[in-house]
Order: structure tokens, then sequence, then C-alpha cells
């Protein structure tokens, strides 16, 4: 049996395998059933990093595949919120925008440099938590409804999305800072 296939992949996999079924219960309006699901990938999700931490069961399909079930879960539910009316387009278009911007640019390093690795960085991961945050204040909104979840819900995209950007340029800053293309020294005059 090939190594990649262990239990932090498998539930990799339900993650991914999840989220069609949390699109589709997004797009009937049963935020319930969609928070639900979205609380077993979640689960999941810190499951198999832990096991394959603990098992030392990390591979290279995992390293590839986790961010990818993330960015489909995560990116999925923001379209579906758009689509419904609950989330703004705006929102979508900052983190989807956010995204495509750092891809191009680890294309544009893959293709004229040596650079082979591009680690998330702290902000990156602080973004992600804000989006989730704010995707699980949406749902729970459709979900749950009253003046609390209503007023969270509305607040949330803004922070998320000025997060999410700042996310962005940070992570082209360290990219810059890193190959000593600019000089983060404090200068003394």
């Amino acid at each position: 049996m090939p190594s990649w296939i262990n239990l932090p992949n498998a539930l990799t996999a339900l993650r991914l395998a999840l989220v069609p079924f949390v699109l589709e219960a997004l797009a009937g309006g049963r935020y319930v059933l969609a928070l639900a699901l979205f609380g077993v990938a979640a689960v999941s999700d810190a499951a198999d990093g832990a096991i394959a931490r603990r098992c030392g069961a990390t591979t290279r399909v995992g390293a590839y595949l986790d961010p990818i079930a993330d960015k489909c879960l995560l990116s999925g539910i923001f379209l579906a919120l758009a689509w419904r009316g609950a989330a703004p387009w705006w929102l979508v278009g900052a983190i989807f925008g956010r995204d495509l911007y750092i891809l191009l640019g680890a294309a544009v390093a893959l293709r004229w440099t040596r650079m082979r690795q591009f680690p998330p960085s702290a902000w990156g991961k602080f973004s992600t938590f804000v989006q989730i945050v704010t995707a699980v204040s949406l749902m729970a909104r459709g979900a749950f409804g009253g003046p609390l979840c209503g007023w969270f819900a509305g607040a949330m995209p803004w922070p998320c999305a000025a997060i999410t950007a700042f996310s962005g340029v940070h992570y082209t800053w360290r990219t810059l800072r890193s190959r000593g293309w600019i000089d983060a020294t404090p200068t003394r005059e």
C-alpha cells in the first residue's frame, strides 16, 4: 500500500468530499445543516494535522491536499453565501482577489526564481481564521437570526476584507525581504 494512503489523508479527503454537501445545504438555505457539516469538516481539519504530526504520517500528498481542501471549502462557502444574498459580493471579490494575487506571485516566483516553497505567514493564518469566523457568523445569522447574530455577521465582512488584503500585502513583503530584494533594516540618521 502506498505510504500516502493513511488516516490523516483520508480525513483530508473527507473534508474535500464534504464541500459539495455544505454548498448544497447553503444553496438550499439550510444553514443549520451547513453549519453542522462545516463543523465536521473543521474537526477533520484539526484531526488530520494532529494525527499526521503525532504518528509521523506527514506526506507530500497531504501537504498539497490539505490547503486545497481548506480553500475549496472556505471559498465555496463564501460563493454560496453571496449567491444566497447572505454575504456581500465585494467580500468574495476581496477574498478571491487576494488568493489569485498570491497564486500569480507564486507562478512568477516559480518561473523566474529558484523559490519552490511558499510557507504560510502568520498573517495568512490569521486571515484564514477571520474568514472562518466571518463565514460561521454569516451562516449562524441565517440559521438562528436574532439581533446579536445579525449585528456580528453584518460587522464581520469589513475586518475580514481588511485583514485578507493586508495578509496579501504582507505575504509579498515577506517574500521580497526573504529574497533580499528589499532591506527591512531600520536606518539611523
